[in-house]
């Protein structure tokens, strides 16, 4: 009896192997910070590449003949992409799937007219109702929270370049806590054509209609 006391005293006294027991219980919660770190960081990263990658694109874009081009300008910026994902198929649908990517360009014709157009909010609700007077930027005859016109515009026009892409990400912490495998990320750029002819500018009306 004694014996078994003695033992189960020195057991108790006996440190030995505490540091594994502890770093086995704290090891995993630090490898899914550092992989959720990684994760963040990487997204940063690509984020840049793609914004450097429109940036390009975006300027021979605006050039003479660049409106008919542009399928292939975007390729270029997928091409820029491979590193961190296989060439996407296009797809802008409102839930991105995995492996795709969506290329927008809308234009105005100035910097001032991107955003919604402007009205007079005699009710003071912060928002367009019939009857409150706007001013028509893009000449449709009625009032717009998004004026720009689909496509890469003429000379002179100002063009809101954006692509958006979805890809595989690098950790596999996301699963573990219920998130997607793949990462969404977005990026654009706002540059003017260059005048290469003369602008065909929209008649900006006041209506209240």
């Amino acid at each position: 009896m004694r014996i078994g006391h003695g033992l189960l005293s020195r057991l108790g006294r006996d440190r030995r192997g505490v540091t594994l027991v502890e770093f086995a219980i704290i090891f995993p919660v630090m490898a899914l910070m550092m992989m959720g770190l990684g994760d963040m960081l990487y997204q940063m990263y690509v984020k840049q590449l793609l914004y450097g990658a429109i940036q390009k694109a975006a300027r021979d874009s605006g050039i003479q003949g660049g409106a008919q081009q542009t399928a292939t300008i975007d390729a270029r910026v997928l091409q820029m992409m491979t590193g961190v994902m296989a060439m996407p198929t296009a797809s802008c649908a409102t839930t991105p799937g995995p492996g795709t990517y969506c290329s927008t360009r809308l234009s105005y014709a100035t910097f001032g007219a991107v955003g919604p157009e402007p009205f007079e909010d005699t009710n003071g609700n912060n928002q367009r109702d019939p009857g409150e007077c706007y001013r028509d930027i893009n000449g449709n005859g009625s009032w717009d929270a998004e004026p720009g016109t689909t496509g890469q515009g003429g000379a002179n026009d100002v063009t809101l370049y954006r692509i958006r892409i979805t890809y595989p990400r690098i950790f596999p912490v996301a699963p573990l806590i219920g998130a997607s495998p793949y990462q969404t990320v977005t990026a654009e750029t706002l540059l003017k054509n260059q005048p290469y002819a003369t602008q065909a500018a929209p008649t900006v009306n006041r209506l209240c209609n």
